[in-house]
């Protein structure tokens, strides 16, 4: 917890940069009304990303990406369950190979032929937790772009984003003193003394911003396809470059149950594309 709140105080930090430096970025002018609804997705904004950084710590890198790239499953519940939204045959479809996959990927078979679960639970348990933040996340932030008169005082997906990372940051300094309260000086003595923390917390809560407000403005350049390739593609690229630098297996059936469940995942961003039916020419 208390790395994932220094990460997202970083992003606090950067975004009042914007606002007060000269030519950067216009500050919004919204009301207290505007703020209060922002609320709910920037509280299941710092849930998945401290879901996300405790899954990470307590298991495999690699095994935990896998399991965060079935968040399509838990956006078609939540969706259609919470949000009454309509979910296609197709893409229900589509959830049997992302799970599947997702359960091959927790399996190890051993030199002896023996097939045994190779994960754990904290790391498991995390990014499921994720999923489920992501997906209400996802849902609540659908919410605010589409009220036009709210966007208007926002100014932009930018500034969007940095509201939420504000709230997401209040939301979990709370959390961090309950929690971890006890070990929080001896963090800030580690940071100051540490240059390798220092140096990974900057970094990690830049690039975890930026790669944030990036892909948030991604959404209203490119098609929905095109970024759900994207999207695979970054997985696939994060699941693999985290095996390398970790040196973490992804061999056997960990391998096969990544592939099956990242083709899911693809599968299930393009399936209602490919199965519509064609407009006949007049």
């Amino acid at each position: 917890m208390t790395l994932a709140t220094a990460q997202l105080g970083v992003g606090v930090i950067y975004a009042l940069f914007l606002w007060v430096a000269p030519d950067a970025r216009k500050p919004p002018s919204i009301t207290f009304a505007d703020f209060l609804k922002m609320i709910p997705a920037g509280f299941c904004s710092a849930g998945a990303h401290a879901a996300s950084v405790f899954s990470l710590a307590a298991g495999g890198v690699a095994f935990g990406q896998i399991v965060k790239a079935s968040e399509p499953a838990f956006a078609a519940v939540i969706g259609t369950f919470v949000y009454k939204k309509k979910i296609s045959i197709y893409k229900w479809l589509c959830l049997i190979p992302i799970i599947g996959g997702v359960i091959l990927a927790a399996l190890k078979q051993n030199k002896d032929g023996s097939i045994e679960l190779d994960f754990t639970i904290g790391g498991l348990v995390g990014a499921l937790v994720a999923n489920a933040f992501a997906a209400f996340k996802g849902n609540e932030s659908k919410k605010l772009v589409e009220d036009k008169d709210m966007q208007s005082r926002i100014g932009g997906v930018g500034n969007q984003f940095a509201i939420m990372t504000i709230i997401s940051f209040l939301v979990s300094v709370p959390l961090l003193f309950f929690k971890e309260g006890a070990i929080f000086p001896e963090f800030i003595e580690l940071f100051k003394t540490k240059q390798e923390l220092y140096t990974n917390v900057i970094y990690s809560g830049l690039t975890f911003y930026a790669y944030n407000e990036l892909a948030t403005k991604t959404l209203t350049k490119i098609s929905a396809v095109t970024n759900s390739v994207a999207n695979t593609a970054k997985r696939v690229v994060v699941i693999v470059g985290s095996a390398i630098v970790f040196k973490e297996s992804i061999s056997g059936l960990k391998a096969i149950g990544c592939a099956i469940c990242i083709g899911g995942v693809f599968l299930d961003s393009v399936i209602d594309d490919l199965v519509k039916p064609k407009t006949k020419k007049a």
